[in-house]
């Protein structure tokens, strides 16, 4: 098992495609084929379906399990190059979900390094569960999610509180308030926020409606929305966080839900390896950021 086998096998993964991954990587397709079936015969499986005519490349079920294990691999691989290179000590590794990289967490990171200049960072997007398992693994320092968990060896802490508001295209004459009833399912734009949201989802439309479409990344988000010349009718439900800047940069408008669902938390995640100046130093600048924009409201204890 090489670093170069597990790059590509993360390429081929991230892009479903052979051909896409050769390209990205600069390496010709049959050299691809060769660390795939290099790292299939060092794990005792098979890594990707193989059929004749397939316009994409799929994971078997081992191949997606194997995802976060390369994922972790090349993780390592990274720190123990680097062991000699520079003081981790003053080395933040940090993790977010990705709608807090997109719309928060760019300033903050600036701030940080901006205070201490032989200061370094490292960042990745990480869903709630995997940043439960990188941060008790010691493998990110601080992690903020969406969707509250319990760990033996992770402290879930608050960190804010945004509203849950409604997002609309600016062609819409709606009133400023809308009850969950008006809404049509097969315009929504629908991203999982987090459980209490999926539950409110599930008490106001019926299982059997189907959403415009169901995206997973922010981009697509904002993506779907800039289609105004031919789906102007979409409509979303965002916490405030995301909402506002994504309205500014669209000129999308915002408007409040009667009846709308909780207010989505944020939380920091805290594991057995602390590095506790670093992480407080990035939580003021988190706060300081925070007390910038009115449409959340700090929970940081500082």
């Amino acid at each position: 098992m090489t670093q170069q086998s597990i790059e590509v096998f993360l390429a081929v993964a991230r892009l479903e495609s052979v051909s896409a991954a050769a390209r990205a990587l600069y390496i010709t397709q049959p050299a691809v084929s060769r660390h795939l079936r290099a790292l299939e015969e060092d794990l005792g499986c098979a890594l990707v379906v193989r059929g004749r005519g397939q316009r994409r490349t799929e994971l078997t079920s081992q191949g997606r399990d194997f995802v976060q294990v390369a994922e972790k691999w090349l993780l390592l691989w990274q720190e123990a190059r680097e062991v000699s290179g520079r003081d981790r000590t003053q080395t933040l590794r940090a993790a977010s979900v990705g709608s807090l990289a997109s719309y928060l967490l760019p300033p903050v990171f600036r701030a940080f390094l901006e205070e201490a200049p032989g200061r370094t960072f490292t960042f990745h997007n990480y869903h709630s569960r995997e940043a439960y398992d990188y941060v008790a693994q010691g493998l990110a320092d601080i992690a903020l999610i969406s969707d509250h968990m319990y760990h033996t060896q992770v402290e879930t802490i608050p960190a804010f509180r945004s509203r849950m508001v409604l997002l609309t295209g600016p062609g819409l004459d709606w009133a400023e308030t809308v009850h969950p009833s008006a809404l049509d399912p097969s315009r929504e734009l629908r991203l999982p926020w987090n459980p209490e949201y999926d539950l409110w989802h599930s008490f106001w439309f019926s299982s059997s409606a189907a959403p415009r479409a169901v995206l997973d990344q922010m981009s697509l988000l904002e993506e779907f929305f800039s289609w105004q010349d031919s789906w102007w009718d979409s409509w979303a439900v965002a916490p405030a966080v995301v909402a506002v800047p994504l309205a500014k940069k669209l000129g999308l408008t915002i408007r409040t839900l009667e009846s709308g669902p909780t207010d989505e938390i944020i939380y920091y995640l805290q594991g057995p390896r602390r590095k506790e100046a670093l992480v407080r130093d990035f939580l003021a600048c988190l706060n300081r950021e925070l007390a910038r924009r009115p449409e959340v409201h700090s929970l940081l204890e500082l």
